[in-house]
């Protein structure tokens, strides 16, 4: 039995935070151990290759390797990234094997990326990325007509689960949600 579609979103955004904050963890188990302390319980001690000197070949396709060494054929994908935007510093991982991704079921990311194809929605985006939070500076760096246009906006951003409300008039990109929404603007191609 399918859960309704609001109770399917929460689902599927309490495992999204949840794989985030396994992740994290992984993160920082492996940084403590690497730091001379004791390793967790249960961590893996797979030796570490040492880095490649930088501008080399080899240190080109770091992440690659790494990927290549912990998933099993057919593989699969990592999203990682250490950003540090005003709201904070945000580090984020996430693994998805191959299997998973083909089997899922694909329109259900629709709601999401159309959210992201509208021009003036990534504007409030970079916005309120950039530091903007609450709803006068969001629209004077919207350039929005009215507050309607901009509400509306914010709504399709905030059902989505792009953004939050952080309380009266304030807006926020979620943490688990900074580094993808980068990782999608990457994949379009807008790395300028």
């Amino acid at each position: 039995m399918t859960p309704p579609d609001p109770l399917r979103a929460e689902l599927d955004e309490l495992r999204e935070t949840l794989a985030g904050a396994l992740a994290r963890l992984d993160v920082l188990e492996r940084h403590a151990a690497e730091g001379g302390t004791a390793e967790p319980a249960g961590a893996s001690s797979a030796p570490t290759p040492a880095p490649a000197p930088a501008g080399s070949s080899a240190d080109v396709f770091w992440a690659l390797d790494g990927v290549k060494q912990r998933l099993d054929p057919p593989g699969g994908i990592v999203f990682a990234g250490s950003v540090a935007v005003p709201a904070g510093p945000v580090d984020w991982q996430i693994t998805l094997t191959t299997d998973g991704l083909l089997a899922a079921d694909w329109s259900q990311a629709a709601p999401s990326l159309a959210a992201l194809g509208n021009a003036t929605r990534l504007g409030l985006l970079q916005a309120v990325v950039g530091g903007a939070d609450t709803v006068a500076q969001i629209s004077a760096e919207g350039g929005l007509g009215s507050t309607g246009q901009l509400y509306h906006h914010l709504g399709q951003l905030v059902a989505t689960g792009w953004l939050v409300a952080a309380g009266r008039g304030r807006y926020a990109v979620p943490p688990e949600r900074v580094v993808p929404l980068l990782v999608v603007l990457g994949a379009a191609g807008r790395t300028s």
